[in-house]
């Protein structure tokens, strides 16, 4: 396998649960590492240079448009070199942060990413999402079904005719009980999802890491 890319998207550093469970898989993955964290470091949105450079000659772009396609190339190439990925995308008003949709929507890119007749070139990889959110969105929780972050990102990134990445989602739950009075009951809750969260990493990033080369 030639390396994990890790992709961070929480704005929190060090305090963010999903950061901290992303630790746990790092600590226990054997291998390099590349990583982007996109709190630090955010890509540009997508803009009209960066579209239309793609179906334009490079010999004919204009200067702001080989801008736009210099930086997604590289992170293009930076995506495709890698076996497996993490992501770290916490849930966010019910979605993803800006600066992750801003990062798919640089590298998925038709002739590059995606291939509609014989299959995305990165189909079949590993990827490990981990998605802290506030309170409880599992089946029977008060907030279930309003989470539309996880569904969306198993869609982008494992359907065939998108990334078709073989996805396994992590998703620690009730971060704020211990922060909002309100959630105090729930405290054993939250820390028992916490602790099972840190545990599947791990064991994720130990299965993922014997998998053969591809």
């Amino acid at each position: 396998m030639s390396y994990l890319l890790h992709i961070d998207a929480s704005s929190l550093g060090a305090s963010s649960i999903s950061r901290q469970v992303a630790q746990s898989f790092r600590d226990s993955w054997e291998g390099p590492v590349v990583h982007r964290d996109l709190a630090v470091s955010p890509v540009p949105h997508l803009t009209a240079e960066g579209i239309s450079a793609r179906s334009t000659d490079p010999a004919q772009h204009t200067p702001e448009q080989a801008k736009a396609a210099q930086l997604q190339d590289e992170l293009i190439d930076e995506f495709l070199g890698a076996g497996a990925y993490l992501f770290t995308v916490p849930l966010y008003n019910l979605s993803m942060p800006s600066v992750f949709k801003a990062w798919l929507d640089q590298i998925i890119v038709d002739g590059r990413t995606l291939d509609f007749a014989n299959g995305a070139p990165s189909a079949g990889r590993p990827a490990v999402v981990i998605s802290a959110r506030g309170g409880g969105y599992s089946p029977g929780a008060p907030n279930e079904g309003r989470d539309h972050l996880v569904p969306t990102l198993e869609t982008i990134l494992g359907w065939s005719h998108t990334l078709g990445l073989t996805v396994t989602t992590v998703t620690p739950e009730l971060t704020m009980a211990p922060a909002v009075p309100a959630m105090s009951e729930l405290i054993p809750l939250h820390k028992a999802s916490l602790a099972q969260a840190h545990e599947q990493a791990r064991r994720l990033a130990e299965t993922i890491g014997r998998r053969p080369a591809a």
